[in-house]
């Protein structure tokens, strides 16, 4: 794996079997949509087409839910990265209102796929928080809670006469089920699985290495050099976007991760939510149904194909500590660390819909920590206007909204 985008030993494709292998391309092949990038993205937008009897194929370079899906937290909320407060600098409160309802709706498409397809990807539907252990940022929080209380959505305002957690917290916005956890690694392949029963193809190992565009379609030429043709092409590749356009699509960081081995003792409160505090760069956290502790952040700027070893082992060592000062009480050893690209906007939002000009090659790139629920919007939003419908709230993900 290019170490620029994934480095390390990522817990989801360690702690599990292989589910699936997938063929490479060995033939000339069409398809209406051509989607490249078989992480977690890809196998979203194949399963919603696949839904709508769209025939479509998914071509990915490496291995199914191996690069920027195997360092994915999935520590999913409708919050944003930033609060509302510092986002109102670059968009309006209407806009990150309609962000974080978009969010719940992407949860529940999630929670739904579950209901009708069975949980193989150890989901669970949790509460989010959100604090600060600052006395200084109290206001911040509480600007927080009154904005998303005003719009409806269920929440709870904690401070220290009522913190039921074991750490240090001057205040804190808790949003009840405003969250979900799931294993990243097992919902790609129950994607896929879903949709390869209704006529979804899917290549691994199938780097695409040539595009070339008609009046009527789009060719790409893989390595082996074997062509798909189809009507319009899907960038699902994260945030390895250089080989299809010379388009800058947001900010790439280095986030780190760790994770722990099981804990014994964890109690039961952390099992049901996901945390992030308020600090810049942000560290958040998660728990597992094997009881480990996932932390994520420390991110630092992103130098392409390079890697720092000494920049590393700093990062996890500060994660290490971070997550030890949270719990002193508990038998803390870390089993993965693992580190890859993170991108972010001005505005917190992904890219979903067509190229300004080129109406042949389309997006969809969840950026920023709500990459997955970006995507399955892209999936709801991508098939509307495949179909000819355009969804109104896409022009919060154009494409261009950040041009001059």
């Amino acid at each position: 794996m290019n170490i620029q985008y994934v480095h390390g030993d990522c817990l989801f494709t360690r702690i599990n079997k292989n589910i699936k292998q997938y063929e490479y391309l060995t033939e000339d092949i069409r398809a209406e949509v051509i989607i490249i990038g078989g992480g977690v993205t890809g196998a979203i937008l194949g399963y919603y087409f696949s839904k709508s009897n769209i025939p479509c194929v998914i071509l990915e370079k490496s291995r199914i839910a191996h690069g920027s899906t195997s360092i994915t937290t999935s520590l999913l909320e409708y919050e944003l990265d930033s609060n509302a407060l510092d986002l109102m600098s670059y968009t309006s409160k209407e806009n990150i209102i309609k962000s974080y309802k978009l969010g719940v709706k992407a949860l529940d498409e999630i929670q739904e796929f579950i209901a009708n397809h069975g949980n193989k990807c150890d989901y669970r539907k949790v509460d989010s928080l959100l604090y600060t252990s600052k006395k200084i940022e109290n206001k911040v929080m509480e600007e927080e809670y009154y904005l998303r209380k005003e719009a409806g959505l269920p929440v709870e305002f904690i401070d220290e006469a009522n913190n039921p957690f074991s750490f240090d917290l001057k205040s804190g916005v808790l949003g009840k089920g405003a969250g979900a956890v799931i294993d990243p690694y097992k919902f790609t392949h129950q994607l896929i699985e879903e949709g390869c029963k209704m006529g979804l193809k899917v290549y691994e190992n199938t780097e695409v290495i040539d595009i070339k565009y008609s009046d009527n379609d789009a060719t790409v030429e893989t390595i082996y050099g074997y062509k798909v043709k189809g009507k319009i092409i899907i960038v699902a590749t994260g945030y390895n976007t250089s080989f299809f356009t010379k388009r800058a699509f947001g900010t790439k960081s280095t986030a780190f991760n760790i994770a722990t081995k099981p804990i014994a003792n964890l109690d039961d409160i952390y099992k049901n939510i996901v945390i992030k505090d308020n600090k810049v760069p942000y560290n958040y956290f998660r728990a597992t149904n094997d009881n480990r502790l996932i932390m994520g952040g420390e991110d630092v700027n992103f130098i392409p194909d390079i890697y720092n070893e000494e920049l590393c082992i700093n990062s996890y060592n500060k994660l290490e500590q971070r997550l030890k000062s949270l719990f002193p009480h508990l038998k803390i050893e870390i089993e993965y660390r693992y580190c890859g690209a993170f991108a972010s906007t001005q505005d917190n939002l992904g890219f979903i819909g067509k190229d300004p000009d080129n109406s042949k090659l389309w997006y969809c790139l969840g950026y920023g920590a709500n990459g997955i629920l970006f995507a399955i919007l892209g999936g709801m939003m991508l098939t509307k206007l495949y179909s000819g419908e355009v969804d109104k709230d896409m022009k919060l993900f154009k494409v261009d909204r950040f041009d001059n």
